[in-house]
Parts: structure tokens; C-alpha cells; sequence
């Protein structure tokens, strides 16, 4: 099947945008493999410190310096429960290695915060920061130059990007990372959040609420719904970063032994050391990209995304921007219906047809492009699901079709003829929504503002009485400048009751919501924030507001000239001190904007004297390179 054109269109737009950047980062990796196996380079004292605590075998095997030496990366920690099951996973791939003549160690460690234990509290204006306190503790457990591929064990909702974007850093390294899987079902996920609503609505009882959570959240493994986390690993499917069909299987099963297992084999055979070599850096381009998005897209993933592979993409040298993922959005079907979607959790998706079902169905439509991945065979070896035979991994032929179409459907019967985030436009900036989790008659709003700086004044505004029957609560100062751009889900129950009401309720904020959000319709991700004087802070209580997700509108119903005339109003929340807050200040100051990442630390290639952004512009307009460089080679002079 030939490529849809407009997908074929982004992608070219992406190459050309990116080109001197990607150049760049691609010369990094030419140098490092054209320098040798890294080892190599060590002196007898740097070497004698990197093994001295092996046993004698692994130390012969480091000192011959001729058989690979896979570096584990590990987030593992026993509070998070899909993080758990890494525990025992250093032993496995040790094992591996000793059976294939190979060494492995863990190169290091990376924090792990859980987003469902900080929803609502001060620890949450942590979280996104720290993806990048991720990534640069991945690039200095790399940093000792003793590996050739690394294995990364991680999840979570800031833990893969971030291992992503320090895995990135080593682009020269081959790169396999290895899930855990989720947890077996507990109650549907509706259930649990009807209890929320009751309990906002003070109709239940707080030992009503912690037991339905508990059984929500009841053994080791990935949380249930379709969130950050699950998306994270349809996404490093799509990329082919992980074995195919390894995302959504169970802990401590058969199979999901034999699969990492099968990891550590992957990651010895495609190091520089042998006949198939497979950088991490050359397998993700812009085609890898744009995968991401489409699968995301096609499953109606988390709009945590629309910031992290962003990201991610800059870790590459690549370019991606709000409106290329807008543009796959607005091409790609939606094939499945998964919590905060529908009503099925990962499991039910996994038994329907799973990530194996979408990619061939993405790949017949020319929604997906059949690129090199970590395993031979391309993204087509990412259609077939992976079985135990003989006690070893094998693969046998994805379902032809779907065994569940109210979960997971064809292109030709798709959900809904778009993917599942759309990017509003306005005088109010610009924003994402995730119209998958919202029911089409809620799509579109009109209504005053309830404008607060603290998310809590809202349920105090309720207690009160003081809500208006219909509105949009507008949340500023909550982006990533101000506090560190915290989701906001501790929001979703009382808006939800509000909605099943009868009334006519959304959310605008420069801040973030969890992957697992969904029903009430939000406009998030707002940029500029308003910290940064964004239209945001120009916002008035009583100000008509449109939020129309069909139409792309987000747009405050002001006079023009007033709208002007506007002062910012100042943030009137205190700034808190606590749970490590105030070690986050030097990031709260320098991070980028929301759709140029949300990022705190330089990532990519360092940028020529000039930068890129007025080549960028000309590579818009459709000049060629040697056109796009001549300003700046006039301006050299």
C-alpha cells in the first residue's frame, strides 16, 4: 500500500524542517561508532573501577574486551506497581548475557514518581520535570563509555520519554527497552469513577472510595486505563523500539518471561560488535516519528504526548510541532475505544487484537510507514503476536480481524474518521483537546468564565454555591513556568457531576491533565501561559468564552480593543516551598514552551551561531538548503 499522501506531507515537511539539526545529530553518531567500541578508550585504572566488583568470568569476558557489555537502566522501585516487576529483571538479562559468552551491569538507576500518588497534592509540580532529571540520570549512568547497547526498564508517564530523550543522548548506542505489562483486571474503570463522582457529591463515604480504588489498583503491573503510561508503550511499539507484541502482556506469566529474555538476546545481537548494527539514534527519524503520532492518533492515546514527543523529537535533531500532530490527527481514524475512550481496559484491547491489529490495519491505509526497527522484518513484525513455544519466544499471525468491534475496529469501520486530539486556535492562545473521551454533543461550549489561579477555589466555589449553571472554569498559572504545569485530575469528579447534571461544563488552563481524563471537555496545554503573559492572564470573570473542539476554536468573546487595553492579572496563589519545590527553580525559570516540549535541560544538538529558526522558516516556504543557508553565509561574511 503507498503512503497517504498527507501523511507523506507531514513527513516531508518534518525532514526538511529538521535537516541541519538532524545533520548534526546524525555527525554525532558517525564520530562516536567511527572512534570504535567505546571500552577501548578506557585506561587500565578506568576499567579495573568498572569491573572490580564482577565475578571472575564477567571480568575475563570485560578485560578481552571482544564480547558486548549490555548497560541496564533501570526505574525500578517497589511503591510504583508497574514498576515493581523490574526487581528481578537484572538477573534475568545477567543470566541471558552469561549464556551468550556477554557481560551485562546496571549502569544506573532513575527516579520514578507516580502521578497517581501526587494527583492533587504539592509533589505533582514535580512531575514533569522530572522527565528531565530522567534523562540526565540516563546520561550519566551511560557516561562511563562501558557498553554497547543498553536495556532501559521503564513505564510510566515521564519515565519513557525520559529515558527516551537520555537514551537519544547516546545515539550511537543500540537501545531495546522492556515493559512489565499491566495488571489484571480489577473493576471497570467507569465504576471507579462513579464512586469519585459520589464522593465529590459527599454521596459516599471515604472508606466507600478508598475500597473501589483498591480495587482499581490491586497488584503489580500497568494501571488498567488507556493513560500516559499504556500509550507510552504503544508508542515505542510504533517505533519499533521494543519487541513487537510486548507492550500489554501480564506480569509473571510465561510469556512475559520468554519476552525479556528475548530483549537481552535482541540487545546483544545488534551491537556494533557484530553483523547487525542498529543505533538507536538511525532507527528514530522522522518516519519513527510521525509513527508515534499516527498509533497515538489511531488509540486515542494521552495528550501527555503532544508535549513528550515533542521532546523526544528534538532529542533526534527532528522538528515536530503541535500542527504536524493536529495534521495526523486529522487523518488518522479512530480504531480503538479504551478507558478514558470507552469502557474496556488495556487487557480487553490486548485480547480484541491489540497494538498488532492497529499497526497492520495503520500500515494497509498507508497510515504508517514500514520502517527499520530494533527486530528484522520492519514494522510488519509488529502485526504478528508473540506466543512461548518450546519454552522460547515465537510469533505467530496477528487476528485477521477484530474479536471485540465495540473495542478495536478497521480503518473501514472506524470509531470516528479522526484520531483522537485536536489543536484549538484563538485569541486565548493555543491548546489541545482530547475529543476522543468526550461524547460528540459536548464538544462544544459557550459559556462565562470561572477564572481562579488555584485549582482547589473550584470545589470551594461549589461548596458555596457560587458556581453558574453553565461555565468554563479557566485555570491559569498553571503551566510550566509557574508551578511546574501539574495535571489537574483531581478536577475531573467534580466536573463530571457537574455534566451529569444536566449542565454545561469545561476546563481551559495552561496546565495539564492525566492520560486518564476524559468526558469533560478541556483545553489544555494552553500557550503562551500565562506566566509568561499569555492571553490567559487577560481572561475576566463573567468573559463569554467559545470552546469548540469540531471547529478548532478556543477564543475568548471580547471587544477587540478591550481585549487590548487588558492588564495581566498577577498570579494570587502563594508559591510553595515544600516536597523539594524550591530545587526546581532554576527549571521553573528556563523551561520551554508547552509545544516546543516543555523542556528544562538543552536537548538535540547544540544550535549553529545563527540557530535554526529563520532557515526552519524558509524550509516552510519550500526553498532548498543551499537557498535557506545563503542569508547566513552573506551575514558570516
Amino acid at each position: 500500500m503507498s503512503l497517504h499522501p498527507r501523511i507523506e506531507a507531514v513527513t516531508d515537511r518534518i525532514r526538511r524542517r529538521s535537516t541541519y539539526p538532524r545533520r548534526a545529530y546524525l555527525e554525532v553518531i558517525d564520530a562516536s561508532l567511527s572512534a570504535g567500541p567505546r571500552r577501548t578508550r578506557l585506561s587500565c585504572g578506568n576499567l579495573a573501577h568498572a569491573f572490580a566488583a564482577s565475578g571472575p568470568t564477567d571480568k575475563g569476558r570485560l578485560r578481552a574486551d571482544v564480547a558486548p557489555n549490555l548497560g541496564i537502566i533501570t526505574a525500578y522501585n517497589d511503591m510504583l506497581s508497574a514498576h515493581q516487576p523490574f526487581q528481578t529483571y537484572p538477573d534475568i538479562v545477567r543470566q541471558v548475557a552469561r549464556e551468550l559468552g556477554a557481560t551485562a551491569q546496571v549502569a544506573g538507576g532513575v527516579p520514578a514518581m507516580c502521578d497517581g500518588v501526587t494527583q492533587g497534592r504539592p509533589g505533582m509540580e514535580l512531575s514533569l520535570f522530572s522527565r528531565d532529571v530522567i534523562a540526565q540520570a540516563t546520561a550519566i549512568a551511560l557516561s562511563h563509555d562501558m557498553f554497547d547497547a543498553a536495556l532501559y526498564l521503564g513505564v510510566c508517564d515521564k519515565i519513557v520519554p525520559g529515558l527516551l530523550i537520555g537514551a537519544l543522548a547516546f545515539g550511537h548506542l543500540p537501545a531495546v527497552f522492556v515493559p512489565a505489562g499491566p495488571m489484571t483486571p480489577g473493576i471497570p474503570n467507569r465504576e471507579k469513577a462513579a464512586v469519585r463522582e459520589r464522593y465529590a457529591a459527599g454521596e459516599a463515604t471515604g472508606e466507600e472510595l478508598l475500597e473501589a480504588e483498591s480495587a482499581s489498583y490491586h497488584s503489580a503491573g500497568t494501571c488498567t486505563f488507556y493513560g500516559t503510561a499504556n500509550s507510552n508503550q504503544t508508542l515505542l511499539e510504533a517505533m519499533g523500539l521494543q519487541l513487537p507484541g510486548s507492550s500489554f502482556v501480564n506480569p509473571d506469566t510465561p510469556l512475559r518471561q520468554v519476552l525479556t529474555r528475548a530483549a537481552a538476546e535482541r540487545a546483544l545481537h545488534i551491537t556494533a560488535l557484530g553483523q547487525d548494527y542498529r543505533p538507536i539514534g538511525q532507527l528514530v527519524d522522522e518516519r519513527a516519528i510521525v509513527n508515534a503520532i499516527a498509533a497515538l492518533m489511531a488509540t486515542g492515546g494521552s495528550t501527555n504526548h503532544t508535549i513528550h514527543w515533542v521532546a523526544v523529537a528534538r532529542a533526534a535533531g527532528i522538528v515536530l510541532s503541535w500542527d504536524d500532530i493536529d495534521e495526523i490527527s486529522q487523518t488518522v481514524p479512530l480504531l480503538a475505544h479504551v478507558y478514558p475512550n470507552g469502557e474496556a481496559d488495556v487487557n480487553r484491547f490486548a485480547a480484541a487484537g491489540g497494538t498488532q491489529f492497529v499497526f497492520r490495519e495503520l500500515l494497509d491505509a498507508g497510515l504508517m510507514h514500514d520502517i527499520p526497527t530494533i527486530v528484522a522484518g520492519g514494522m510488519r513484525a509488529y502485526c504478528d503476536q508473540p506466543r512461548v513455544v518450546d519454552g522460547r519466544l515465537g510469533y505467530a499471525p496477528g487476528v485477521a480481524s477484530s474479536a471485540d468491534d465495540t473495542v478495536l475496529r478497521p480503518v473501514s469501520n472506524a470509531f470516528e474518521s479522526q484520531g483522537g486530539l485536536r489543536l484549538l486556535r484563538g485569541n486565548l492562545g493555543r491548546a489541545l483537546i482530547k475529543v476522543s473521551a468526550v461524547k460528540p454533543e459536548y464538544r462544544r461550549i459557550h459559556a462565562p468564565a470561572v477564572v481562579v489561579d488555584d485549582p482547589r477555589s473550584l470545589n470551594t466555589l461549589h461548596a458555596a454555591g457560587a458556581l453558574p449553571h453553565d461555565f468554563v472554569a479557566v485555570v491559569r498559572y498553571q503551566g510550566p513556568k509557574a508551578n511546574g504545569m501539574p495535571e489537574l485530575h483531581s478536577l475531573a469528579p467534580l466536573l463530571g457531576l457537574l455534566q451529569n447534571q444536566g449542565r454545561r461544563v469545561a476546563l481551559v488552563t495552561d496546565g495539564r491533565l492525566s492520560g486518564a481524563s476524559g468526558k469533560i471537555p478541556a483545553a489544555i496545554h494552553i500557550t503562551p501561559e500565562a506566566a509568561a503573559g499569555g492571553p490567559l492572564a487577560r481572561l475576566r470573570e463573567g468573559d463569554m468564552i467559545l470552546l469548540d473542539a469540531q471547529a478548532g476554536i478556543l477564543e475568548a468573546q471580547v471587544d477587540a480593543q478591550e481585549w487590548k487595553l487588558r492588564t495581566l492579572a498577577p498570579n494570587t496563589t502563594r508559591p510553595s516551598h515544600n516536597l523539594g519545590r524550591n530545587l526546581f527553580a532554576f527549571s521553573r525559570a528556563f523551561v520551554s514552551p508547552a509545544d516546543e516540549g516543555a523542556l528544562s535541560i538543552s536537548c538535540g544538538p547544540p544550535s549553529p551561531e545563527h540557530g535554526w529558526e529563520e532557515v526552519d522558516a524558509e524550509y516552510e516556504l519550500g526553498h532548498d538548503a543551499q537557498a535557506a543557508a545563503a542569508p547566513h553565509e552573506a551575514k558570516d561574511a
